[in-house]
């Protein structure tokens, strides 16, 4: 099932509604229900044009827009005289009471147009109306063109075919862009092409490309718009304004007024709406700042993934503050040796790195400081690790290291998006707390970001430090026998050795013994301590 554009009659293939909309549709038309898709990477397109050095462009319709594109992209617009004199006709809004009226003067003037010859271009702000206005023009015996969804392919070569003598072509507004429509022999005695307009959009820009396919290089043309109060514009947006407007004109059942005060009050309330959505995206914008300097780190670390150097310095350093969290966590610099949790810190050692700090006792401890700890599991850490490399091979562990750091990365990171777009869709309830909710939004998605790369970081080195090879004869090289663990060779750490028995030369003073030198203080007090 394919989503179709109401305004311009494009599809658009590849996308699909969030949120089981999509589905609901599908269960609906009875289709194949597809899973919900899961959004991996995402930016919107301000950010997606502000990553470009140089920005710059060119359109007939930029200079209603020129105020977002200074705030957005710091760009002026210079508006370029026309290549040959601009004679096109811009008539005056005509406005009705109701639809129905506006529809059946907008049918007529299609038939006076039609039997006189010229050329007519209709405007639809979407398909339905299109399809509408084609069906009673059917009835009428007139013979049209429809621009629409149903013959996307064939747009260049019927809105081309719109400047000929009698022709009716209709279309959805923004129909037919970039191809300059020809008159045809006799048109330009008649008057060029007509644009007819059912109804104003939101944007004038949209409007002005509407006009805009008339009259080009120097051709005669002409154009109008027909509205009535019950279209969306003037019933939202139009106020109080316009409906003054018309009872001091008078309006009559049929009748249509026709005034250039109209023309610009309706051009006001498109402003209006105009200034609502551009405070709509400028806070989308807002929004997407926060994500955007979290994307600029997480696709730093890709790049450097895929530039092909060796990630063995950034998988050292992530072990060093691996090792600096757990030593912090179990061994309380203040506290005495005999007080770590030397069991919770042999738990997080072996579920971090793969091995076991074995065993501890009273005269491993002695001397021992938390930094002399934090060496000696970075150490015994970098030579497992090196083990590995060693039996998988320079080269090929490298290319693992590259592997698993991109997937554990964008598996993370596909989650972290899941977790911002949840985020921000209540982030609105937060005003009726009398909080900023960009405000909250920016705390709370950092703080989900610090949680992601923290979880980067023990993923990478939890999976380099299990992963096992396929391959039964380098199996064997990285396994650790199991009668061999790791004890400190001396009181400040060193090297991972084999477990040894521990001979000593006299009998063991245990710490809160009398001190033997006759003090009558324990020994850990005295002499021992």
């Amino acid at each position: 099932m394919i989503i179709v554009d109401e305004f311009t009659g494009r599809l658009m293939p590849g996308r699909r509604y969030s949120e089981g909309l999509h589905q609901a549709l599908e269960a609906k038309e009875n289709v194949k229900i597809e899973n919900e898709n899961q959004t991996l990477a995402t930016v919107t397109f301000q950010n997606y044009f502000r990553m470009y050095n140089k920005l710059a462009g060119m359109t007939g319709t930029a200079d209603t827009e020129a105020t977002e594109f200074k705030k957005i992209y710091d760009l002026d617009v210079a508006v370029i005289p026309t290549n040959m004199p601009m004679i096109r006709t811009d008539y005056p809004d005509v406005i009705y009471k109701t639809r129905r009226e506006k529809f059946e003067a907008v049918m007529d003037e299609i038939t006076d147009l039609h039997t006189k010859g010229q050329p007519v271009l209709v405007g639809t702000i979407s398909v339905d109306i299109s399809e509408n206005l084609s069906k009673n023009l059917k009835k009428r015996g007139i013979p049209h063109s429809v621009l629409n969804a149903k013959n996307h392919e064939k747009e260049a070569e019927i809105i081309a075919m719109a400047g000929q003598k009698g022709a009716v072509t209709i279309s959805t507004n923004m129909a037919g862009r970039g191809t300059d429509i020809v008159l045809g022999d006799g048109v330009t005695d008649l008057g060029g092409l007509h644009i007819l307009g059912t109804e104003r959009h939101e944007s004038r820009r949209i409007d002005n490309q509407l006009r805009g396919r008339s009259g080009r290089q120097g051709d005669t043309g002409s154009s109008r718009f027909y509205l009535a109060l019950e279209d969306d514009l003037l019933r939202i947006f139009g106020g109080e304004r316009i409906t003054g407007i018309m009872e001091r004109l008078g309006m009559q059942e049929g009748e249509p007024i026709e005034h250039n005060l109209i023309s610009r009050a309706i051009e006001n309330a498109q402003t209006k709406v105009e200034g609502h959505n551009f405070d709509i995206r400028k806070q989308l914008l807002e929004y997407d700042d926060v994500m955007n300097q979290q994307r600029e780190v997480i696709y730093r670390q890709r790049r450097e993934a895929l530039s092909g150097k060796s990630l063995k310095p950034v998988i050292e350093e992530l072990i060093s503050e691996k090792v600096e969290e757990i030593a912090a966590a179990f061994a309380d610099e203040k506290a005495h040796p005999e007080e770590w949790d030397i069991k919770g810190l042999n738990k997080a050692v072996f579920k971090q790195f793969n091995f076991r700090l074995e065993p501890f006792d009273e005269d491993t401890l002695d001397g021992l400081n938390r930094d002399g700890l934090a060496q000696f599991i970075y150490e015994s850490a970098i030579q497992i690790y090196n083990q590995r490399e060693d039996a998988i091979g320079a080269d090929e562990f490298r290319q693992l290291e590259r592997v698993v750091m991109l997937q554990t990365v964008d598996n993370l990171w596909k989650d972290h998006l899941l977790s911002m777009d949840h985020l921000k869709e209540g982030i609105g309830l937060r005003g009726y707390a009398q909080q900023n909710p960009l405000l909250v939004y920016k705390k709370e998605g950092f703080e989900l970001f610090q949680d992601m790369i923290y979880r980067v970081k023990e993923e990478t080195l939890g999976i380099l430090f299990r992963i096992q090879i396929a391959e039964p004869e380098k199996l064997d090289d990285f396994r650790q026998p199991k009668d061999q663990k790791l004890i400190f060779s001396g009181a400040n750490g060193g090297q991972p050795t084999k477990k040894k028995p521990v001979k000593r030369a006299q009998k063991k003073i245990g710490r809160n013994a009398p001190c033997p030198c006759g003090s009558g203080k324990k020994y850990k007090k005295c002499c021992g301590g």
